[in-house]
């Protein structure tokens, strides 16, 4: 998955993208050349000087991660050092994932988009790892105060456009400008049919200015020769090659397509060479295939009879293993019935051989005695006390009655 998301983004970035990181490599060599880490760097820490590819991941290139990831590290250090924030330089033992945070983070401080993570880094070569040094070493010639600048080329003339006047060169464009103009004009200067009547009416009418003798040239021949050389450079026209032009796209075409064919040629007995002896490959190995499998023939049929015996066995193992998990089932339950009737026993059995409630009986019954004595005691008083109230409201009474039965004799006095 990660090889076609890698491809795709090649895709859309253009075929030239998986070659840009050699470019890459190539300027940062020449920005550490001019920032002399020769001496500073490679010296300092007794190192082999880089190739042009060194931070390139490619498998047709040789790599040594450990090598590549500790190179890495020292000179970003030193770039980021030049650049002029303090760093401290990373040590062969150091934690690698915090070293790369920290040479993250300053390229952030210098205003650098970061869009990947540290791991990219880890391998000590590839895209990311060349990005990074590069931006490095920008900060690092920005603070030094260097700048690259475009090359001035110098003008090359070829031998003819030196002797020939530029003024008197007619470049083919010039050419078509003036046939053009040249058309315009005599569009200009058609006349109408009624117009070129009306003049031949009236030249018929003046009189005619055709000379009556033959012309002669008084010129002389050689001062005619002489004035032909000196205007014949000005009337050289001379086309200059224009990259642009169809015909030159087609003249290139022939030469790459004449040195395709003498390169096919070439390759052709090559490549049918390739194909012989691949061919001879492919039927010996068919051969071979085909003598390992008639004298392994017998031991795939045992092998095929085993592997049918352990699929029975297999069938048979599931099946009793399936009985074997209902029974202990079975089991279970009936060790937890069993448990519970064994607890049940037990409490019976306690509570039989156990004199405990009986010795609280009686002490219930002895309290109960009390009780009944102590209420035999208050009934008793109670009888008393009413006895006592009866007998002394009964005298009461018979006090009351003995006063109010006066004798009948006073009675008859006091009428």
């Amino acid at each position: 998955m990660a090889d076609d998301g890698r491809r795709g983004e090649e895709d859309q970035r253009g075929p030239g993208a998986a070659h840009q990181v050699f470019v890459v490599m190539e300027c940062l060599l020449e920005k550490l050349k001019v920032l002399n880490y020769e001496e500073e760097v490679l010296a300092k820490h007794n190192m082999k000087t880089l190739s042009r590819h060194y931070f390139v991941s490619s498998p047709y290139l040789a790599s040594n991660p450990g090598e590549q990831f500790y190179m890495f590290t020292i000179i970003a250090a030193w770039l980021i050092n030049v650049a002029g924030r303090p760093f401290v330089e990373p040590q062969e033992y150091d934690e690698p994932n915090a070293t790369l945070s920290n040479i993250l983070a300053e390229l952030r401080a210098f205003g650098v988009k970061v869009d990947f993570p540290p791991s990219k880094l880890k391998s000590g070569s590839g895209e990311y790892v060349c990005l990074v040094l590069d931006r490095l070493a920008e900060e690092a010639l920005r603070r030094r105060g260097f700048s690259f600048r475009r090359p001035n080329y110098p003008t090359e003339t070829t031998e003819e456009e030196s002797v020939i006047e530029d003024d008197a060169e007619l470049t083919l464009s010039k050419v078509e400008e003036e046939m053009v103009d040249e058309a315009d004009d005599d569009e200009e200067n058609v006349m109408d049919l009624e117009t070129l009547k009306l003049r031949t009416t009236v030249s018929a009418a003046e009189p005619s200015s055709k000379p009556d003798e033959i012309l002669e040239s008084t010129v002389d021949a050689a001062e005619w020769s002489l004035e032909v050389e000196r205007v014949l450079p000005q009337l050289k026209v001379t086309i200059r090659t224009d990259n642009k032009d169809w015909r030159i796209h087609v003249d290139q075409m022939h030469q790459h397509r004449d040195g395709i064919k003498s390169s096919l040629k070439e390759a052709k007995s090559y490549l049918d060479r390739l194909q012989e002896d691949i061919g001879k490959s492919l039927e010996k190995v068919s051969s071979r295939e085909k003598y390992i499998n008639n004298q392994l023939e017998h031991l795939i049929q045992d092998y095929r009879t085993a592997q049918a015996k352990l699929s029975e066995a297999r069938e048979r193992y599931q099946q009793a293993s399936g009985g074997v998990m209902e029974r202990t089932r079975v089991l279970a339950e009936i060790s937890e019935e069993l448990d519970k009737v064994k607890q049940e026993m037990e409490e019976k059995g306690s509570s039989m051989s156990d004199g405990a409630p009986v010795v609280r009986i009686k002490q219930s019954l002895t309290k109960l005695k009390q009780e009944i004595v102590q209420m035999d005691v208050r009934i008793g008083v109670v009888q008393h006390t009413l006895l006592q109230a009866k007998l002394k409201e009964k005298s009461n009474m018979t006090r009351d009655m003995h006063a109010t039965n006066i004798p009948e004799p006073a009675a008859g006095s006091f009428m």
